[in-house]
Parts: C-alpha cells; sequence; structure tokens
C-alpha cells in the first residue's frame, strides 16, 4: 500500500479539517499518489478523490425526549429535585401568585356592588396579611361573616 500521509496532510490544510477526517478513496489510491503539489491535491478535492468528512456532533436526540418528558410533567419527584421549594419557587414568587387572584376578586365584587368599599378594604387589608389562601377560601370567609351572599 502507497504511502499518502503527504497528500492526506495537504488536502487537511485545503479543505480546513483535521487529517483524520479526510477522506481518500480507496480504489483510487494510485491517482492520489501521483499528487504531488498542492495544485495537485486540489484538483483531487474537485474531482471528488479526496474529500472532508462530515463533523460528528453531540446527538441532541435524547436531550429533547427528557425535556418533553418534563414539559409533561414526568421527572420531577423528590428523587430528581436538588434545590428547596423556595429555590424551586421563590417565596415572593409563590405569593404573587396567591394574592393577585384574592385581589382580583376583591376589585370584581367591589365594581358589581356585591359588598361596600368598606368589607372591600377589610378584606384587602386581610388579605394582605395573608388570611386567604385562595379565591375560594376568601368568598367562604365572606359567606359566613355574612357579608357575601353566595348565588344558587
Amino acid at each position: 500500500m502507497t504511502d499518502l500521509k503527504n497528500q492526506r496532510r495537504m488536502a487537511a490544510e485545503i479543505l480546513k479539517c483535521g487529517e483524520n477526517r479526510v477522506w481518500l478513496n480507496p480504489d483510487k489510491t494510485d491517482d492520489i499518489a501521483e499528487c504531488i503539489t498542492r495544485a495537485d491535491v486540489r484538483t483531487a478535492v474537485a474531482s471528488g478523490l479526496i474529500k472532508a468528512k462530515a463533523r460528528k456532533g453531540t446527538s441532541r436526540g435524547r436531550a429533547r425526549h427528557v425535556a418533553a418528558q418534563k414539559a409533561s410533567g414526568k421527572r420531577k419527584g423528590p428523587g430528581s429535585r436538588k434545590g428547596t421549594d423556595n429555590a424551586r419557587v421563590p417565596d415572593k414568587r409563590r405569593w404573587i401568585s396567591t394574592i393577585r387572584p384574592i385581589r382580583e376578586e376583591l376589585k370584581t365584587l367591589r365594581d358589581e356592588g356585591k359588598i361596600s368599599p368598606s368589607v372591600y378594604r377589610m378584606y384587602y387589608r386581610k388579605a394582605k396579611g395573608g388570611v386567604y389562601k385562595s379565591r375560594r377560601n376568601l368568598r367562604m370567609h365572606m359567606t359566613s361573616a355574612g357579608h357575601l351572599k353566595e348565588e344558587i
């Protein structure tokens, strides 16, 4: 077998890739061996005797599969969790998602005339103090206190 180290080296420089990525046509080794100058190697590249193999990358297929599973709620059990509950959902974010619906509910009740502004203010302050867990909890408190008549 002929030594094609020099041709491989020149082809790597011409193709701007590593020597391992240079493909030399095994059926035409004699023709490639005759390529002595860089110009000869360039013509061999143009004719398809020498080519650059495709780059090998890391497949993202598995990563996409895992991401899709996580998006659908899987792989999130206690064994997969690293941070504390507070690190995963900060206290402030949790508070915001609790208080906004409660305040929204109070505003709609006031605007519809179901509660007076003074009652609104009282429940607004209690909500700020963290008395109510949810809209439903707020309505339950208002109904039991007689400030809100539930429609049946």
